[in-house]
């Protein structure tokens, strides 16, 4: 059971996080999803880290959820979706539309100062217009991680798509998980 939870992290999650990421976070502007414990599955992260634009709003924290989408990722999954893209218009048009929710959500999610940060070190366009993972061509995909990761705080295809097709799902705990 996926939780969306968008508020910033206890030092009980603090400390998982950093365990999940075998370091210390930086960056992290809230835990965005989590399972039925609380346990961290998805961070949202904040728009400029160490100075730079940080375009990646959701991170994929969960160590299980990671470990099963970097084995879909090495047996070829993102050169067959990205040849599914160019072939079916509507799947496409399902993806494009994924990656204006994102921007729409990193926009959103920001606060005036930040948008003013933003705009003042000239990484508004970045923030903008780069897409699911800061991703510049929406018709290509550069990780499954973090199209999942937007699958658990929003509507991506390419989440549902892995959820339909290689029961990624399964991997969440259930609410009855110890």
């Amino acid at each position: 059971m996926v939780i969306r939870t968008n508020q910033a992290p206890d030092e009980h999650q603090l400390a998982i996080i950093a365990h999940q990421l075998g370091r210390a976070p930086r960056g992290i502007e809230a835990v965005a999803a989590t399972d039925s414990q609380g346990t961290p599955l998805v961070l949202r992260m904040a728009p400029i880290v160490d100075g730079k634009p940080f375009p990646t709003l959701y991170w994929l924290c969960s160590d299980v959820l990671k470990v099963e989408i970097s084995r879909i990722e090495a047996v070829g999954v993102i050169k067959s979706l990205e040849q599914r893209l160019q072939e079916e218009p509507e799947f496409l048009a399902a993806y494009q539309q994924s990656h204006r929710d994102y921007v729409a959500a990193r926009w959103g999610s920001m606060s005036a100062a930040q948008r003013e940060e933003v705009a003042k070190l000239g990484y508004t366009n970045v923030l903008t217009e780069r897409g699911i993972g800061g991703i510049s061509n929406w018709q290509q995909i550069r990780c499954l991680h973090t199209q999942y990761a937007h699958h658990l705080c929003g509507d991506n295809v390419i989440g549902q798509w892995m959820d339909q097709h290689h029961q990624v799902d399964r991997f969440l705990p259930s609410e009855t998980s110890p």
